[in-house]
């Protein structure tokens, strides 16, 4: 009746400082299997004798839910709870406890190094000089240009401070906006259209819709300037990749870049190996000090709950 599962990647094939926490709290560690994300049929297995669970971003579903007999806490190491059935755990009387902030930082700065490396064609030409293949690609300058953010929380917002030491323009969209952030004349908040059509550069840094629809489909991509670029570090399931692979292939849209992928690893490869496309392995907050904040907020997150559960 002390049990906690362990399953964010990192966390099972590395452990972290942080989880000590937790055995000197009287809890006992269960990991899923190291470095790879559980599939439903493991998390049945392991999560029945669990009272909470530090979770990733693996699909936590109703069937799952239903097999976590004794659950309480499910406490993620980041803000994302998309992958879980949220109706299903309200059902059971399952808190869903997240760590906001903590990976803000890290994401941001692969985001901008993103918008470098795509309009630069950075991994292409270390690729080819890796090869003694002397290759280059005429790329853009940021300064003057327009960067749309879509979703300005903490992430979006030192997105749109890096932006700005680049002398860029920034336009941002977000339906819950805080008009006190106004860090310069060259930041604004604005419609999705407009963004959408006024935008060189667009970085996607908002959850999925919940209907699972796909926020860059088909009309959307057509209201785009032609060349524009995409950084997207937020959720796979925002982007129609038939939709982008068809806009890369005819350059619409002239680079892509991604760190989030559905599922993880991706079973189709297509968008990832295109040529004019930048893609990392879910990196955004897997740094050293992302790490830290998360996995500490999140073990916190779960002694305090369990705690005032009386266990």
């Amino acid at each position: 009746m002390n049990k906690i599962l362990i399953t964010p990647r990192s966390l099972t094939k590395n452990g972290h400082p942080a989880l000590n926490r937790l055995e000197d709290a009287g809890y006992n560690l269960t990991f899923s299997n190291p470095g790879v994300q559980p599939t439903e049929e493991e998390l049945q297995r392991l999560l029945p004798d669990c009272i909470g669970m530090l979770a990733g971003v693996e699909p936590i579903t109703a069937k799952v839910l239903e097999a976590a007999e004794q659950l309480k806490v499910i406490s993620r190491n980041g803000v994302g709870v998309n992958n879980i059935d949220k109706e299903a755990a309200a059902t059971k009387g399952i808190k869903i406890l997240i760590t906001p902030g903590a990976n803000s930082f890290g994401v941001a700065e692969l985001a901008f190094g993103h918008i470098l490396s795509v309009t630069r064609s950075i991994p292409f030409c270390d690729a080819a000089i890796k090869r003694s293949d002397w290759q280059r690609k005429k790329g853009v300058e940021l300064k003057g240009k327009v960067l749309g953010i879509v979703g300005c929380g903490s992430i979006g917002r030192y997105v749109t401070q890096l932006a700005l030491g680049f002398n860029m323009q920034v336009l941002a969209y977000d339906p819950f906006a805080d008009k006190s952030f106004h860090p310069s004349e060259k930041f604004k908040y604005c419609s999705f259209d407009e963004l959408v059509g006024r935008a060189d550069i667009i970085s996607l840094h908002c959850p999925a819709n919940e209907d699972g629809s796909a926020l860059i489909d088909d009309k959307v991509i057509s209201k785009m300037k032609a060349g524009v670029y995409i950084v997207n570090t937020a959720r796979a399931e925002l982007l129609d990749e038939d939709a982008v692979l068809r806009a890369l292939d005819c350059g619409k849209i002239a680079g892509l870049a991604l760190d989030v992928f559905s599922p993880e690893p991706p079973e189709d490869w297509r968008l990832a190996k295109h040529e004019n496309v930048v893609a990392t392995a879910h990196i955004g907050g897997f740094t050293r000090e992302s790490v830290d904040r998360s996995v500490g907020m999140a073990v916190d997150n779960l002694i305090s709950a369990l705690k005032s559960e009386g266990d």
